[in-house]
This record gives structure tokens, C-alpha cells and sequence, in this order.
């Protein structure tokens, strides 16, 4: 590591203080009523809320999740006027690729929690230690402990700007690797277009952007049947959109302060994206959904993390006609993704050498089939070994 930055390592240790707060305020949840017999459909099921706050109290233990995410290589660094947190955790193996792998909303770096043993030390997890990564896992800027209240908001382009930063500059990396999926897929694209030099290949989860509309002539049958299938998500699932990114700063009074409300307005997402064939805990046990939920609420970054939604609507990341991500390019395509594109759809945007068409799986790739997402991670980068 270079001495420029002053690095610092870092633990997560939630005080008693705010632990007993939390406990309080979930004690004192005050209900909504509901349609009756509307399971899921205009939301998040209240029988399964008023489950998870119950199992929220008197069954989840933060301390075992803290402690389980404390056994990584955790650190802070300042960079230019961001707050990052990371973890770096070095390859075991005889030349490990260092790999920076990119979370979403409403996720965060503990999504990678099941993955990071298996990419950095292979071999104790029944693989070749040839295949061994040195991976970074950074909470994106204005997520989770990468947050800092009131501080300046970043788009796409400059993210990527700060996470390259943390890559060549901070931890001496001139040639590395990029994964993500959701948000963290168009920053990886954005790394693969704008950083070429330093980003030898990407790997997507998600496929992030659209072709400019005059290099999607002459779709295909099923390209036609992907933009009806989006325009459908557009009209019935695309609230929250609107909302992040309009009047983010509004919703955030409630779910800063509402326990119950943050957790109600995430599982929502964890449950309509996910694989889970209706019932959540078919793809994301509670345990998992709520260290997901704890880490915004113990930050309070959640007003932060929806920045990027009003960057989309208001000055979106997009591709110039002619554009094209030349680095090359791999993408696992789950079937329970939020949007399903073709495989032709990609091609017309990336270096497209590697396409995945899984069996399982939504988008929460790393949660939900972690075994079948470090397998073609690994396919993906013996090229390049």
C-alpha cells in the first residue's frame, strides 16, 4: 500500500446506546392495517413484518453478524473528499487477481459476505489456488460506514472516478478486476469505459444501460419481447424510482427514523427481486435480510444511498451512439433478474465474451446462489491469468 492516503483499519462496533434505541423504537412500531387477502401486492405483507420485527427482538443477534463481518480485512481511507470504507481481503493462491466487486441498493458489502472466502482462498473451499482473487469490497460512496452526514453527493461517473482511485492510486493495483451487479454494475461499466487502461475486464450480474436508440435498429424477436417485458416493470414496479428520485430527502425522515419502515420499504425490494418463488426465506433467511437492513440503519445513510436514483432521472449515465465497452466483457444472466435482456442486447454495448444463462437466481446474485456466481467468476478470468 502506498503511504500518500493514511489508511486506516476499521471494525464495525455499534454502541449499546444505539442497539437499545433500535429495540425501543421496534417495541413501539405502530401498525398499518392492510387490504384484506392482499399478500404481497401493494407492498410489504404485514404478517410477515410483524414476523420480522418479533424475530428482529428476541432472535437476531447483531453481535454474531458484527463479529462474523469483523473476521474481514476491513479499513477507511479518505480519498479527495469521500470517506470510503473496504475491505481487503489478500488472495491465497500463487498469483492472485486483485478484483473489486460492487454492491447495490437497497444492498451493501455484506451481500459478498459468502463469496469472498471462496474467490480469495479457493482451495479451502474445494477449488485450485490458481483461481485465488485478492478482492476489494468497498461500501459505495454514501453507503453504509462509506458515509458521512451531509457530505457531498456523487453520480456514476465520479464514483467510479473514486473507486479507481482506491484501486491504482490508494492500494497500487495498475491492472485489476470489477464485478457488480445493480448500481454496482454501472459503475463497473463506467470503470470498463472510462479506465480501460487499468480495468483489463468486468464482470456483470446485471446488465445496466440501454443501446443508444440508433444502435437498436432492426430488434430482435427477443429484444421485442425484453422492451415490452421493461415497460411492464416501468408501470408496475418502478415507484420507489420516482421517489428516489424526485424527493429523496422527504421519504428519508421516515425511514431514518422508523425502524420497522426502513426495514418494511427494503424486504420489499429483497422479496420482488429475489428468486424466492414466494416466500422470501427461499432465497434470503432473516439473519441475512436483517444485517442488510442494520447496516443502513446503523449508518443512517439511507437518504445518501438514494442519490443515486435522482442522478438517473435528473443527468442519467448513458451510452453516446457508437459507444461501446471495449473491455472484455462477461455477464451472468439469473433468471429472476429485475430485467431480463437478450444476450444480442448486451452484445450491442459490451465486448461480450462470456454469457451465463443460470438456472436459478435473482438479483441478489451473491446471496442467492453464491456457489453458481464464483464459478463463473472464475471461468471469466482464467483468460486472464
Amino acid at each position: 500500500m502506498q503511504n500518500t492516503w493514511k489508511i486506516e483499519p476499521f471494525g464495525l462496533s455499534v454502541s449499546d446506546e444505539v442497539l437499545e434505541d433500535l429495540r425501543r423504537r421496534l417495541s413501539a412500531t405502530r401498525w398499518p392495517d392492510e387490504a384484506p387477502d392482499s399478500g404481497w401486492k401493494f407492498g410489504t405483507n404485514l404478517e410477515y413484518m410483524k414476523g420480522l420485527v418479533d424475530y428482529w427482538l428476541n432472535g437476531y443477534d447483531w453481535r454474531i453478524q458484527e463479529s462474523a463481518l469483523n473476521a474481514f480485512s476491513q479499513y477507511r481511507v479518505v480519498y479527495g473528499d469521500t470517506r470510503l470504507h473496504f475491505i481487503h481481503q489478500p488472495g491465497n493462491g500463487p498469483d492472485p487477481l486483485p478484483l473489486l466487486m460492487l454492491h447495490g441498493w437497497p444492498g451493501s458489502f455484506y451481500e459478498f459476505h459468502k463469496i469472498i472466502g471462496p474467490l480469495t482462498d479457493p482451495e479451502s473451499h474445494g477449488g485450485d489456488p490458481g483461481d485465488a482473487f485478492t478482492v476489494v469490497v468497498p461500501s459505495l460512496p454514501g453507503y453504509g460506514f462509506s458515509h458521512s452526514p451531509n457530505q457531498r453527493r456523487l453520480n456514476i461517473e465520479e464514483m467510479a472516478e473514486v473507486l479507481a482511485g482506491l484501486m491504482s492510486r490508494v492500494l497500487g493495483y495498475d491492472r485489476f478486476f470489477a464485478q457488480g451487479g445493480d448500481w454496482g454494475s454501472f459503475v463497473t461499466t463506467r470503470l470498463g469505459q472510462a479506465h480501460s487502461r487499468n480495468v483489463a475486464g468486468i464482470h456483470l450480474n446485471m446488465v445496466p444501460l440501454a443501446p443508444h436508440p440508433k444502435d437498436r435498429q432492426n430488434p430482435s424477436e427477443a429484444e421485442q419481447a425484453f422492451l415490452k417485458q421493461a415497460g411492464e416493470f416501468l408501470n408496475e414496479e418502478s415507484g420507489y424510482q420516482w421517489i428516489q428520485g424526485t424527493k429523496p430527502q422527504t421519504a428519508a425522515y421516515a425511514l431514518t427514523d422508523s425502524p420497522a419502515g426502513l426495514a418494511a420499504w427494503i424486504t420489499e425490494k429483497f422479496y420482488s427481486w429475489s428468486d424466492c418463488r414466494g416466500d422470501l426465506e427461499n432465497s434470503i433467511s432473516k439473519d441475512e435480510l436483517l444485517t442488510n437492513i442494520m447496516i443502513y440503519w446503523v449508518s443512517g445513510a439511507v437518504n445518501n444511498s438514494f442519490w443515486l436514483y435522482y442522478q438517473l432521472r435528473h443527468h442519467p449515465y448513458r451510452l453516446a451512439q457508437g459507444d461501446r465497452i471495449e473491455v472484455p466483457t462477461a455477464i451472468a444472466a439469473f433468471p429472476g433478474e429485475i430485467l431480463r435482456p437478450p444476450r444480442e442486447w448486451a452484445a450491442r454495448m459490451y465486448n461480450l465474451q462470456q454469457w451465463t444463462a443460470m438456472a436459478s437466481g435473482g438479483h441478489f446474485a451473491a446471496l442467492e446462489e453464491p456457489e453458481e456466481l464464483v464459478r463463473d467468476i472464475r471461468t471469466f478470468f482464467r483468460r486472464f491469468r
